[in-house]
C-alpha cells in the first residue's frame, strides 16, 4: 500500500513540474499581462477581499513569484486544484497567457 502511495505520488510530481516546465518555455509579457489580468483584478486586486459564500479569503497575487503563479494557473486549468471559478478562468487561458500573466502579477508590488 505504502509502495503505491509513493508511486502515485511520485507520478503526481514527475506530470506536475513537466505541465509547469512546458508553460514556463514561454516568456511571459508584463504589458500584455496588464490587458490579460483584467478580469482578474476583479478579485485579486482588491485588499483584505473575502467572497461572500462560500466564504474564503481571496489572496492579493501582486508581486507574487511568477513560477508560482503559472504553476497554480495551470493546475486551476488542469483541475488537479479545485476552486470552480478559478477553473473556469483559466480553461480559457492559453500558456501564452497564462505566461504573460504570471509576469505581469510578478512585476506589481505588494
Amino acid at each position: 500500500m505504502q509502495s503505491k502511495l509513493r508511486g502515485g505520488l511520485h507520478l503526481a510530481l514527475i506530470s506536475s513540474v513537466l505541465v509547469v516546465s512546458s508553460a514556463q518555455a514561454f516568456e511571459g509579457d508584463p504589458d500584455r499581462g496588464r490587458v490579460k489580468a483584467d478580469s482578474c483584478l476583479g478579485c485579486h486586486a482588491i485588499p483584505s477581499y473575502t467572497n461572500t459564500y462560500p466564504t474564503y479569503h481571496v489572496p492579493k497575487v501582486g508581486g507574487q513569484n511568477e513560477a508560482y503563479i503559472v504553476s497554480a494557473l495551470l493546475a486551476y486549468r488542469s483541475g488537479q486544484r479545485a476552486h470552480d471559478t478559478m477553473h473556469i478562468n483559466a480553461l480559457a487561458l492559453s500558456d501564452q497567457d497564462i505566461a504573460d500573466i504570471a509576469a505581469f502579477f510578478a512585476s506589481k508590488g505588494e
